[in-house]
């Protein structure tokens, strides 16, 4: 029971002792009107920032990007200022709208001039988003708007408000009975007021008479212009020729013809047996003829004469040493002339031009010893180099075809026949076994001498045409000009591919035919381009070398001297030409 006794005590004096521990209460002091700060506790939360900043160097939350601008307002900024600009053009607001609001709105700005301001960043007068013109919320004819208490398409207007008034009334289903007449019955066939289905339809008398004398006004001036521009065709023996020096023959009886011995340049060694160099000043200028020159060739082996056909249709030949005048003048074409090329040994020459003639000439004393025709525009003319077979020249011409003429007979006596357009180009390759042409139609062909079949042709989607080509001196390699700025180099063996490792470029030639060119020891390729700039790249590193100015216009041909170290002549449409050295 002791034990009991101590585990439960009287409640009563447990009480007692625990009320005379508790100390005695203090009274609290509450403030019932404590300091409050006016200040809104998000502005501590925002980052401000300039609004002509561009970059940020932290991430802002959305309402920190849209707080308002703070501070007084320049009272002369224009209104312009006021907004934003984030494009070029003005400000713009990327704003969600439905595919179904937006149609509705433009719909509704088609049909009645007016439609609701779609921006969210202005309030109108009214409380709504998007101010509008004044205020009121809309933009386009707001007199209407107000009219028409900013109706859409999907709404009911007045009659006196719709804009269908001068919609066209459709004609009456008419009267089932009568099949003929004014009221006839067209049932659900009935068209609309205008449209004259089912009358005679045509132009009328006035719209006849009109165009008979528009035909007949245009049929008299194209009379006018064909009698004003063909050039008088020069008939065959009446060319002519000049010699513009002081006598033809020297002490020797020698012409011009005889190769020069006292300079210091064997002209009768090997091409390219010396290393060769860019060229890097002006020698000299020829400026005999009077508009552009087309192409130029250096006589063969010797090439102490250069040969220059021109778009005066005048063909002219230069001394490269000594005086470096025009010495013998050669007219026989009524048109332009396209084309030049010599023989084997320079002793004749053919020229074809614009007027589809071609002419062979006698280098030495200029006469014109035949002439040949194919009744189209030559392109491009090329003696077969071998020498049993140069009584033999090719011709490309404007209808698609290659011809090859005898000379001795004037006949055509082979034609090869598979492009789909101008040719350009003829180039000899493999010991003159075959030849490489090139085309309108973007290909390159490789044909068998003397046998019309194509061995290689050579076509890809993103080809352009390549009008001109060059030969390297090793034989191996053609330079193709390609209207797309750039000069592609294919094999010149049996197989004809392409060396994807040899591409020159950064000239612009894009319209022109621009005649590349290799240096005699074919260290360096040259073109010029249509900016009058003469381009020299290695061979072997494919890059730019020099580039320079040449002419005033397109530099359309360059051509190295065979036995010279760095003499470059180049022909242009300023009607000059540069030897440059």
């Amino acid at each position: 029971m002791d034990l009991i006794a101590q585990g439960y005590g009287s409640s009563s004096s447990e009480s007692e002792d625990v009320s005379s521990q508790q100390p005695a209460k203090v009274a609290k002091i509450v403030n019932v009107a404590p300091d409050v700060s006016l200040e809104d506790p998000n502005y501590s939360r925002h980052i401000y920032t300039n609004p002509t900043d561009t970059t940020l160097a932290v991430n802002l939350s959305y309402d920190s990007m849209l707080q308002p601008i703070q501070g007084p307002q320049n009272p002369f900024a224009p209104n312009e200022a006021q907004v934003r600009r984030n494009v070029w053009t003005g400000h713009v607001e990327e704003n969600m709208l439905s595919d179904h609001d937006f149609r509705t709105q433009q719909q509704s700005y088609a049909a009645f001039g007016f439609a609701k301001d779609p921006s969210i960043l202005t309030v109108a007068n009214n409380g709504q988003s998007g101010s509008g013109k004044n205020g009121t919320g809309y933009v386009g004819d707001i007199e209407r708007a107000k009219e028409m208490d900013g109706a859409t398409i999907w709404d009911k207007v007045p009659k006196h408000l719709r804009n269908n008034l001068n919609q066209r009334k459709r004609q009456t289903r008419g009267d089932p009975s009568v099949l003929d007449g004014e009221n006839a019955y067209r049932g659900p066939w009935a068209t609309y007021e205008g449209e004259g289905i089912g009358e005679m339809s045509g132009p009328t008398e006035e719209e006849r008479e009109k165009h008979e004398k528009s035909v007949q006004a245009a049929e008299e001036e194209k009379e006018k212009r064909g009698k004003a521009t063909p050039a008088k065709p020069i008939a065959t023996g009446s060319e002519k020729t000049t010699f513009h020096g002081k006598e033809e023959h020297d002490y020797l009886g020698r012409t011009y013809m005889h190769v020069p011995l006292d300079l210091d340049v064997n002209l009768l060694g090997e091409p390219g047996a010396q290393e060769c160099f860019v060229p890097k000043r002006l020698l000299h200028t020829w400026t005999g003829h009077t508009k552009g020159v087309s192409a130029i060739r250096f006589i063969p082996k010797s090439a102490h004469l250069l040969l220059s056909g021109s778009m005066d249709s005048k063909i002219k030949i230069w001394d490269v040493y000594h005086d470096r005048r025009v010495l013998r003048t050669y007219i026989g074409h009524s048109k332009a002339v396209r084309d030049v090329t010599f023989n084997n040994d320079g002793t004749k020459f053919i020229s074809a031009s614009y007027d589809r003639n071609m002419k062979l000439w006698d280098t030495e004393t200029g006469q014109c010893i035949s002439t040949f025709t194919t009744k189209k525009i030559p392109y491009v003319v090329k003696f077969n180099p071998d020498e049993d077979k140069q009584n033999v020249f090719l011709a490309g011409c404007s209808d698609h075809k290659i011809y090859q003429f005898d000379i001795n007979s004037g006949e055509v006596i082979q034609e090869y026949d598979q492009h789909l357009g101008p040719v350009n180009s003829i180039t000899f390759v493999d010991d003159n076994r075959r030849f490489v042409t090139t085309s309108d139609d973007k290909s390159l062909r490789a044909w068998e001498y003397d046998i019309p079949v194509v061995i290689k042709y050579i076509a890809e989607p993103d080809m352009h045409s390549m009008p001109a080509v060059a030969l390297s001196p090793n034989q191996k390699w053609l330079a193709c000009q390609s209207l797309d700025n750039q000069i592609f180099v294919y094999g010149a063996k049996d197989r004809f591919r392409q060396n994807r490792k040899k591409l020159f470029t950064g000239h612009m030639v894009a319209g022109y035919a621009c005649q590349p060119s290799f240096s005699p020891d074919g260290r360096y390729l040259s073109s010029g381009d249509s900016e009058g700039n003469l381009w020299v790249w290695d061979w072997k590193t494919c890059k730019v070398h020099k580039k320079f100015k040449a002419h005033n216009e397109v530099v359309i041909d360059c051509a190295w001297h065979p036995h010279e170290t760095s003499l470059v002549a180049t022909a242009s449409w300023d009607s000059t030409i540069k030897l440059w050295v």
